[in-house]
C-alpha cells in the first residue's frame, strides 16, 4: 500500500482506529488476529498512511532496547552503582515488538522484513573521566543480566576506532569508553505500519479511509459516535463503534476535548519540533555503520541524548545526527496548523500550562536556546561525536513534532514517556506522549487490549492466539530462571526477521 490513498468505509464497525501510525497499525493487526470476525475502520487525515511521527525521517528509527541509550540510566546511585531496572523493562517491551513482527512475517501478514528492520550495532560512547566511570558502572550493572550478556565494553581507543572510526579521528588524548551491542536494530516504523495496514485492508470487514479528518467524538449508550469529514468533498459522516482508539499523535488532545471526558480534564500539551543534521556523502556514510548514543547534556533536561546514526531511508544510506529541538506551535508535522497550540488552551488547562512553565525554567531556556542555534552551533555539537565533521558535508532537515502531554495532577512536573488514557467504561483509549513509543508500541497496544477488550483474551482460544503472536506476553522473562526461555523465543524472532543472531 506504501503511501497510496484508499477510500474504503465499512458500515457499523466494531472498532474505529483514528490515525494510521505504528500504534494503530499494530493494534488493528493484533485485534484482527485475535478475532477475525471483528469489523475495523481506520481514519487518516493525510493522503497516505503513516506520514506523521511514524514516517522514517520523523523519528530516530532506533529499536529502543536500552542497549545504548545512556539517557535511560542518567545517574549513579550514592554507592556508585547504576540502577538498570528501567533498561530491563524497555528491553523486554521491545522484545514483545520483535516477537509480534516476527509472527507477522512468519504468518505471511507482512513480507520482506528487510524493508523495515535490519541489524545495526548499538554503541554507547562517552569521553571525559567522570563519564567513563559512569559508563563502566553502567556496563557492570548490565552485563550480569541475560538480556545484556553479549554486550562489550572497552576504554581502548583503537577498539573504539574499529567499532566506529569517525568517533576517534582527530580526537584529543582524553579518557574515552564505549559499549557495543551487536543485537541492536534499525526500524522504519512507517514502512512497517503501511505493511500491517495493507494486510488489514485485505481482510474481510476492514476499511481504511485516508484524507478524512475526525472532528468530534460523542459518547452514546452503545459506545461512540465519530464525526469524520472527507477533506476532498467536504462531506461529513457520523460513524458509530463500540470501541475507539485515538492514535492521532498531536491531534489526540483536540479530540479528547471534543469528547468531554472527565479523565481528560486539565490536560494540556506543548509541541517540540525536531531537526536532524544529515550527511549523504558516500565516502563518509560508508565509514559509519552503528547507532551511537552519548551522554545527555545538562542543558537538555529529560529530552534524551544526541546520537550519530547510520540510517537507510528512501532506499539510500545516510548519517543523521541530533535531534535538535525547534520552536513550533503546530501539533502535527504535515497537517498541523500554527493555531494548534493557542486553540488547545482552555479554562480547564491554562493553570496546567502556567505551572509547567514556572516549574521548568531549565526546559524553557533549553528550547529557546535550541531555536536560536546557528548551523555552526549544531556542527559544534556534532564534533563532540565526530571531531573532523565539516559544515559543508551536512544539511539541516526538519523532523517530526513531539507533543508533550501535561497533566493537572502532576502540578507542573514534566514526565517524558508514553502512556494510554482510557475512559471509565474502557470503550475509548487514547495514546499520549512520545519516546520510546514506537519501539514499545506492541506492548502498549497489548495493554489496551487487556484493559479495554479483555474478553478477547479470556477464553482459551484467545489466549492461544495471543501466545502465537507474542509467546512471552504473559511471562516475565526478566527473571534469571527464564533465561533459557528468553533465548529460545528471542532466537526464533531473530530468525524470522532475518537479523543476525547475537552471541550469548
Amino acid at each position: 500500500m506504501s503511501s497510496l490513498s484508499t477510500q474504503i468505509i465499512i458500515d457499523h464497525p466494531d472498532v474505529i482506529l483514528i490515525g494510521s501510525g505504528i500504534m494503530s497499525a499494530n493494534l488493528g493487526a493484533m485485534l484482527k488476529g485475535l478475532d477475525p470476525s471483528l469489523k475495523i475502520q481506520v481514519f487518516e487525515v493525510t493522503d497516505g498512511l503513516a506520514q506523521e511521527s511514524s514516517e522514517g525521517w520523523n523519528n530516530a528509527g532506533t529499536g529502543h532496547a536500552g542497549l545504548c541509550e545512556v539517557s535511560y540510566t542518567p545517574h549513579r546511585e550514592p554507592d556508585g552503582t547504576v540502577n538498570v531496572s528501567k533498561l530491563l523493562g524497555i528491553f523486554e517491551q521491545f522484545e514483545h515488538s520483535k516477537q509480534f513482527w516476527s509472527h507477522a512475517v512468519a504468518s505471511g501478514m507482512v513480507r520482506n522484513p528487510e524493508d523495515f528492520i535490519h541489524a545495526v550495532p548499538h554503541v554507547g560512547f562517552v569521553h571525559g573521566r567522570e563519564n567513563v566511570e559512569f559508563l563502566r558502572a553502567r556496563h557492570t550493572a548490565m552485563e550480569g543480566h541475560h538480556f545484556f550478556d553479549s554486550m562489550e565494553y572497552t576504554e581502548d581507543r583503537q577498539t573504539i576506532a574499529n567499532w566506529a572510526p569517525l568517533l576517534m579521528e582527530g580526537r584529543e588524548n582524553e579518557p574515552v569508553a564505549a559499549t557495543k551491542a551487536e543485537g541492536g536494530t534499525e526500524v522504519n516504523f512507517g514502512v512497517l505500519a503501511r505493511k500491517l495496514l495493507g494486510w488489514l485492508a485485505e481482510q474481510e470487514n476492514c476499511g481504511i479511509a485516508t484524507g478524512h479528518r475526525v472532528t468530534g467524538l460523542r459518547r452514546t449508550s452503545r459506545g461512540w459516535e465519530v464525526s469524520a469529514t472527507h477533506l476532498g468533498s467536504g462531506q461529513q459522516r457520523v460513524h458509530a463503534a463500540k470501541f475507539v482508539f485515538v492514535g492521532a499523535g498531536g491531534g489526540t488532545l483536540r479530540l479528547l476535548q471534543t469528547a468531554g471526558l472527565p479523565e481528560a480534564q486539565g490536560l494540556g500539551c506543548f509541541p517540540i519540533g525536531g531537526q536532524w543534521l544529515v550527511c549523504d556523502k558516500p565516502e563518509i556514510v560508508s565509514r559509519h555503520s552503528a547507532k551511537v548514543y552519548g551522554m545527555v547534556p545538562s542543558s537538555a533536561p529529560s529530552l534524551g541524548g544526541p546520537h550519530l546514526d547510520a540510517r537507510r531511508l528512501d532506499g539510500r544510506d545516510h548519517l543523521l545526527f541530533g535531534p535538535f529541538a525547534s520552536w513550533t506551535s503546530k501539533f502535527l508535522h504535515k497537517t498541523g496548523r500554527w493555531t494548534d497550540l493557542p486553540l488547545s488552551i482552555r479554562p480547564g488547562n491554562i493553570s496546567t500550562l502556567l505551572k509547567t512553565g514556572m516549574r521548568n525554567h531549565s526546559l524553557v531556556h533549553y528550547l529557546i536556546s535550541q531555536g536560536l542555534q546557528s548551523m555552526g552551533d549544531r556542527i559544534a555539537a556534532l564534533q563532540e561525536f565526530y571531531p573532523l565533521a565539516r559544515e559543508s558535508d551536512w544539511r539541516l532537515v526538519d523532523a517530526g513534532i513531539r507533543v508533550q502531554t501535561l497533566k493537572k495532577p502532576d502540578r507542573g512536573a514534566v514526565y517524558f514517556g508514553t502512556e494510554v488514557l482510557t475512559d471509565k467504561d474502557h470503550t475509548l483509549a487514547a495514546l499520549l506522549g512520545a519516546s520510546p513509543g514506537a519501539s514499545v508500541s506492541v506492548k502498549i497496544v497489548l495493554e489496551v487490549v487487556k484493559k479495554c477488550l479483555p474478553h478477547l483474551l479470556a477464553d482459551p482460544e484467545g489466549h492461544a492466539r495471543m501466545k502465537q503472536m507474542i509467546p512471552i506476553y504473559d511471562e516475565d522473562v526478566k527473571q534469571s530462571a527464564k533465561a533459557s526461555r528468553f533465548r529460545q523465543v528471542h532466537a526464533t524472532a531473530i530468525e524470522s526477521l532475518q537479523l543476525a543472531t547475537p552471541t550469548h
